[in-house]
């Protein structure tokens, strides 16, 4: 790691070998420092006994930004989609999902006349101008559209599974609904989870001469005459001509120190994470072998068999599923609690799960992004962005318009094209 390089990329998830793979094909010196042994970030996937475990549930929009960009680099992406088609709960009473045709039309949930404003609603939706929503939050945006109280639970439960957010009252429509709009397109789950992305990513990197360090941390980040030094955990120290990091807005705020402006202190301060709770289950069978996806309807829960659309597993006949709570930013987390919810809820679906089990594992608190998308983000992203000359920003809390993978995606080709644009001029 000694001497200076052209790029050093603070990060080695999603973003940081998406924006790796970019610059390497200029031929600039790039390296990845990366603070766990392991790379991938949250896009990691954990192999317990024969079963991959992504952190929690992940889906790729099929449609979406993401796509296109990684298989310009050449990954494979190989997986299903699920069927949009399940059970929706409100406490012990179970209706048809209305998400595809057979639903919307075989429901209890809604009356004749709210399944015709239903089918108008979506229709709205997929062809709604994002760049022409006012600056609303997504709650103001679903109570003008519609007055029906079981549309609106609708929406909800949709905004929901396609963002992970559980804030109606404080997120952006316009970033919500672009998200909506995505999702209506169907997701893929991914065949041996995310880390396959990881592992082709990480290969070209290395094959394209990316250099990639693991275990180390960047304590602190100066500029001193055009020149960035960092220190590392490691007592060392590195120097670098342009610094792209993908970490969350605290870790830089951290890694900047005395150096960090006020606009973007101020900034970065009121960032809120999107968070949930996660149990990942492996079973022999499912006690209701045709229960492949469900939500409730008051509560922030979700199910889904994950192994439906993808291989999760070295055994073909084990089941894979996740069953999540979105969090709202407010909530106090009581672990006892979080699990014993989770458990209950998977009950209710699948009656005597426990007997089937193979492995299962809980997780309280996943940050599922660094960012709730509030009204005026896009302004005060793109100001902080300019603060610092040679510093760039990747991540999923770092593009204007999208999280995610969407944003984490996205924002590290934007990054990266900055600092070829800048280097070629």
């Amino acid at each position: 790691m000694e001497g200076t390089w052209d790029v050093v990329i603070v990060g080695g998830g999603l973003a940081g070998y998406v924006a790796a793979n970019y610059l390497a094909r200029t031929g600039m010196s790039t390296l990845i420092i990366e603070k766990d042994k392991k790379v991938g970030g949250r896009a990691r996937t954990d192999k317990i006994n024969h079963e991959f475990f992504n952190l929690g549930p992940h889906a790729l929009y099929a449609k979406g930004n993401a796509v296109p960009i990684l298989q310009e680099l050449g990954i494979k992406l190989y997986g299903k989609s699920p069927k949009l088609q399940g059970l929706l709960i409100n406490d012990q009473v179970e209706y048809a999902a209305p998400f595809n045709p057979l639903g919307v039309f075989t429901t209890d949930f809604l009356s004749w006349k709210e399944r015709t404003e239903w089918l108008k609603v979506l229709l709205k939706l997929k062809s709604t101008d994002i760049e022409k929503l006012p600056e609303q939050t997504f709650q103001q945006w679903i109570q003008q559209l519609t007055n029906s109280k079981n549309i609106q639970a609708l929406l909800l439960i949709l905004g929901r599974l396609a963002t992970y957010c559980h804030a109606p009252e404080k997120v952006s429509a316009s970033v919500i609904v672009a998200h909506l709009q995505m999702v209506m397109k169907g997701v893929l789950y991914i065949d041996k989870g995310w880390q396959t992305i990881i592992d082709q990513l990480h290969n070209k990197a290395v094959c394209s001469g990316v250099q990639i360090q693991t275990g180390i941390k960047v304590n602190e980040i100066k500029r001193v005459d055009n020149i960035f030094r960092l220190s590392l955990s490691t007592k060392e120290e590195l120097t670098c001509k342009y610094l792209l990091s993908t970490t969350s807005p605290q870790e830089l705020m951290k890694m900047l120190g005395e150096n960090i402006t006020q606009m973007q202190m101020d900034f970065f301060t009121k960032l809120l994470p999107i968070k949930g709770a996660a149990l990942d289950v492996a079973l022999r069978q499912l006690p209701k072998p045709n229960r492949f996806f469900a939500m409730e309807i008051t509560e922030p829960f979700y199910y889904s068999v994950h192994s439906n659309a993808a291989i999760l597993s070295e055994n073909k006949n084990t089941i894979v599923l996740h069953v999540f709570k979105y969090l709202h930013p407010n909530d106090n987390i009581d672990g006892k609690e979080l699990k014993y919810e989770l458990e209950q809820f998977l009950e209710k679906i699948q009656p005597g799960w426990q007997e089937n089990k193979i492995s299962s594992r809980f997780m309280p608190t996943i940050t599922v992004n660094q960012r709730l998308p509030q009204i005026g983000d896009e302004k005060k992203l793109q100001r902080s962005k300019l603060e610092i000359s040679g510093l760039y920003l990747a991540g999923d809390w770092v593009s204007s318009h999208s999280i995610l993978a969407e944003g984490a995606v996205s924002s590290a080709k934007q990054a990266a094209e900055e600092i070829i644009e800048k280097e070629q001029r």
